[in-house]
């Protein structure tokens, strides 16, 4: 005997009375199944386009800079203050170079008396009586050129001639050390292009420059920084913490991926034509013992989850993308969300030192044991992104919680998004790379940028002294912070 379900709607009700039912032919009961599992199919397909839909930076991983013109404004919770600076707050103003930092002292001393006009002798009241104003400007700024003239002498005994040769002090380019670095900065930090830098360097510095220069000395730049790139590199298996993330790259048309790796004293970027784990196994070493803090993509899960701390930032966000999905999963989305806010506000107090380590704990174990509740209770949601999520989250469940106990690990990955901006920017406006050559100049120049912030060092300083090495053929001066 063949015979059908009876069809039924979103709700599991059925679509028509069973008497009614009953009297359907089995052929029209089979067409009526079906067309009620297609419907069913393309009202769940047009609410998970709705969703994507929906999506920003407030609710998945998407940058702020994709942002839809619609997309609401991240609420600011009210003060009940007006704007700009509140009566009895102290002054912020510019603060004065100390003496041995200033060029010209000029004194200025009252002729006349500014109330009955009387003559007065140059007899000052005192030091402390001085109103120090400072003008800070430059100079005109103009390139020095040195030209070395190379002579050529008759021997008087031989009747050979003999032309002078370079001294070792002398570069036999046409460029200086400085004047490199300067260009290697205003390309790599600055992130201007090559005809920009030319321009620079020829109306600001008076050293005009062909834009086909400024890449001849980037990439004789980027050759000069392999080494001390690669001792930072190597340091980085050694690291108690690190913070990793990765991005597209572009490069001559193809999809590459700049990862960013950040530890407490050095920033290491490299780019690879792959986005698989392969490439943080080489930049960390396989048999790495340190914590990762990472989001939850799956390049990382070749680390065990005792050793990994995934971003709370991100779960934020894929907490409230459940809140705007709406149905099921908007009671999973709010609940998690609340202690979310717990999460960072026990966080915050114990990075302010309002709570120890053994405080901080104290204070997660309740939000712990809620938070698992909530995992518990979503994994069984009818709707299927929020009970993956909370699956998901219940196999990553001590990668959520490694900041709770080890020193120096943070909740959420912003190390390594940080570190990131920047490179997001370059390429914003260079659209990538055309080159291997292009890709190396990158991935050393962000390095090197990045890791002498982090050390309060100038990287014009540091990069004047690795091309003063290159082209003098002396070993370059390291990038790895010496510790104690």
């Amino acid at each position: 005997m063949f015979s059908v379900d009876v069809p039924r709607g979103m709700d599991g009700q059925p679509l028509v009375p069973g008497d009614v039912w009953a009297t359907f032919p089995p052929a029209a009961q089979a067409v009526s199944v079906a067309l009620a599992h297609q419907v069913a199919a393309l009202t769940a397909r047009v609410r998970e386009l709705e969703t994507r839909l929906g999506q920003d930076s407030s609710n998945s991983s998407r940058p702020p800079s994709s942002d839809p013109p619609q997309t609401p404004r991240r609420p600011v919770a009210p003060t009940g203050r007006a704007r700009g600076g509140q009566p009895g707050h102290v002054a912020h103003q510019r603060a004065v170079f100390p003496p041995e930092r200033v060029d010209h002292f000029i004194d200025h001393r009252p002729t006349t008396c500014g109330h009955c006009a009387a003559q007065l002798r140059a007899t000052p009241l005192g030091e402390g009586d001085v109103v120090r104003h400072q003008v800070t400007e430059f100079p005109p700024v103009r390139a020095m050129v040195t030209e070395h003239r190379l002579h050529r002498v008759v021997c008087p005994r031989c009747g050979q001639t003999t032309r002078a040769t370079l001294p070792p002090d002398v570069p036999a380019g046409a460029f200086g050390p400085r004047l490199q670095a300067t260009v290697a900065v205003l390309s790599g930090q600055y992130h201007l292009s090559q005809r920009q830098v030319a321009d620079v360097c020829g109306t600001v510095l008076d050293a005009p420059l062909a834009a086909s220069s400024v890449a001849g000395l980037c990439q004789a730049t980027a050759a000069a920084l392999a080494a001390p790139v690669a001792a930072v590199q190597a340091t980085l298996p050694a690291a108690a913490v690190v913070n990793a993330d990765e991005t597209r790259w572009p490069q001559a048309g193809q999809t590459q991926w700049l990862w960013v790796v950040v530890t407490g004293l050095v920033t290491v970027f490299a780019i690879a034509a792959s986005r698989g784990s392969r490439v943080i196994k080489d930049l960390l070493g396989e048999d790495y013992g340190g914590v990762l803090g990472s989001d939850r993509y799956a390049g990382y899960a070749w680390l065990d989850v005792a050793f990994r701390q995934v971003c709370w930032a991100h779960l934020k966000r894929d907490f409230q993308g459940l809140v705007d999905r709406g149905g099921a999963a908007q009671e999973v989305g709010t609940a998690a969300l609340a202690l979310v806010r717990d999460l960072f506000t026990a966080w915050h107090q114990y990075r302010d030192g309002a709570l120890d380590r053994l405080g901080l704990q104290a204070t997660m174990r309740p939000v712990q044991d809620a938070f698992a509740a909530v995992l518990d209770a979503g994994a069984r949601c009818p709707d299927q992104k929020a009970a993956g999520l909370c699956r998901a989250l219940d196999r990553l469940w001590p990668a959520l919680w490694t900041f709770v106990d080890e020193a120096g690990v943070d909740p959420t990955n912003n190390a390594a998004e940080r570190a990131l901006r920047p490179a997001v920017l370059w390429r914003k406006g260079s659209f990538g790379t055309q080159s291997d050559g292009g890709a190396r100049f990158v991935e050393r120049l962000l390095t090197v940028t990045a890791t002498c912030k982090q050390q309060g060092r100038s990287a014009l300083d540091y990069i004047t002294a690795v091309c003063t090495a290159a082209q003098f053929g002396q070993p370059p001066p390291s990038l790895v912070p010496v510790t104690a």
